[in-house]
């Protein structure tokens, strides 16, 4: 049983970020953190990142830290997931 949930985006002074939608978190660090949501990929980059939530029964993700950049991309694989953290 799947219900679907709508996907939204809260940001409060560069500091708080609430997403409800999150299917999962790929990958994350103090630097990036990459949420696999219905419409693709969010990816949210910063300093000091830290994962506060994350619900994936409800689908609801809360991020502190200073949130410098918030993109969204089609789903990738795993490997360029990693090469991306690492510099690969």
């Amino acid at each position: 049983m799947e219900n679907e949930v709508q996907h939204s985006l809260s940001l409060v002074n560069r500091e708080r970020l609430s997403v409800t939608g999150v299917n999962d978190v790929d990958a994350f660090n103090e630097q990036e953190i990459l949420v696999i949501c219905d419409c693709g990929e969010l990816n949210i980059k910063g300093e000091l990142l830290h994962v506060e939530e994350l619900s994936l029964e409800s689908g609801l993700l809360t991020v502190s830290g200073k949130i410098s950049s918030i993109s969204y991309s089609e789903k990738i694989t795993s490997s360029s997931i990693l090469k991306r953290l690492f510099g690969g």
